[in-house]
């Protein structure tokens, strides 16, 4: 039988410090109190590169979690096994109950589908060409991340949770807020709530480690990495 502290010393997570989805993981990660070794992917580290491209789905992404012959890709999934194989000591990261859990499982998809992808889409076109990045794609994209801005606002009113707790939907909204307002600033008069709120969260100590680490690959950021945060 394996114990708790073997399974302990076989977990590795894949991914990048500067990446918003491995953020998603180390949070989870951290409220789980899992010990873990970092497994950069990088030119210096080729065989972190290939094990992610063999082990993570069609198209190779990370952040990848494995647990001896576990291998779970895919941020929410790994948020998913962290919270059934270590579950923190306070309260879960997804909620027991069926309808409580369903609704963070739907907040989860709203930060990732319609914040962090969309930032994603104004990222994207910079990386692609920096000097002449498609205006009217960047245009949407921004028009996008103001509507989800604004049913955030409308949303979080409604939000009550324990100020120090997290759960997957803070895993989700750290990441994908710390990166949307690099991309389009999110206004403290329209948005006051909201603003506060990412304030809190990268205030949190697993988001703040994770802020931390990824300091030093700010000038990664195509559009320029502000002075803030």
């Amino acid at each position: 039988m394996v114990s708790q502290g073997d399974l302990l010393t076989m977990l590795a997570l894949y991914g990048h410090p500067f990446s918003s989805y491995t953020w998603k993981a180390q949070i989870a990660l951290e409220v789980c109190g899992v010990e873990y070794d970092f497994r950069i992917i990088d030119d210096d580290h080729p065989d972190h590169g290939a094990f992610v491209s063999a082990h993570a789905g069609p198209f190779g992404t990370f952040p990848v979690l494995a647990n001896g012959e576990d291998v779970i890709f895919e941020s929410t999934a790994i948020v998913e096994y962290l919270n059934l194989h270590f579950p923190p000591a306070a309260l879960p990261l997804i909620p027991d109950d069926g309808d409580a859990g369903l609704r963070v499982r739907m907040l989860d998809r709203v930060f990732d589908n319609n914040v962090m992808n969309t930032m994603q889409v104004v990222v994207n076109e910079y990386i692609r060409d920096s000097i002449n990045p498609d205006v009217s794609r960047c245009a949407e994209a921004r028009e996008k991340l103001h509507r989800s801005y604004a049913w955030l606002e409308d949303w979080l009113p409604w939000y009550h949770q324990a100020p120090d707790f997290i759960t997957l939907v803070e895993c989700a909204a750290a990441p994908s807020l710390f990166y949307a307002d690099w991309v389009e600033h999110i206004d403290g008069e329209r948005y006051p709530g909201l603003k506060a709120w990412r304030a809190h969260l990268l205030s949190l100590p697993p988001v703040a480690k994770c802020v931390e680490a990824a300091r030093p690959y700010r000038a990664f950021f195509p559009l320029g990495a502000p002075d803030r945060d």
